[in-house]
């Protein structure tokens, strides 16, 4: 039916127009550009979606990486806490126990060179 018209167009000596000379003036074009319109529309969500994940893959390693360092520095802060708990240990320990104190400015001597 397409080549019928064509040949119809081209007897009569007019310019048959892009449209037609694309063949999309019969049903089956429109449907094959909405497929191709679903295609292209396809293709680009798969690469945003990819693109979205990557980024989201990223920040979840910084994500990890923090939480990482924060874990060291927590079990850092953890020594340092129980070496201060023991050092107030031994103080409790010699004044309760061995009856020490800290002496009064009078009794501590400097010892010179």
């Amino acid at each position: 039916m397409m080549q019928a018209r064509q040949r119809q167009v081209r007897q009569a000596g007019d310019h048959e127009s892009l449209w037609t000379w694309l063949g999309l003036g019969e049903r089956r074009s429109g449907i094959f550009l909405l497929l191709l319109f679903c295609l292209l529309g396809s293709g680009l969500g798969v690469v945003k979606t990819t693109h979205e994940n990557r980024y989201v893959f990223n920040h979840l390693q910084e994500l990890k990486n923090e939480a990482n360092d924060l874990s060291v520095e927590w079990g850092q802060l953890l020594i340092e806490q129980s070496t201060f708990g023991v050092e107030g240990r031994i103080e409790q320990k010699a004044t309760d126990q061995l009856g020490m104190r800290v002496p009064d400015i009078s009794q501590i001597v400097m010892v010179g060179q």
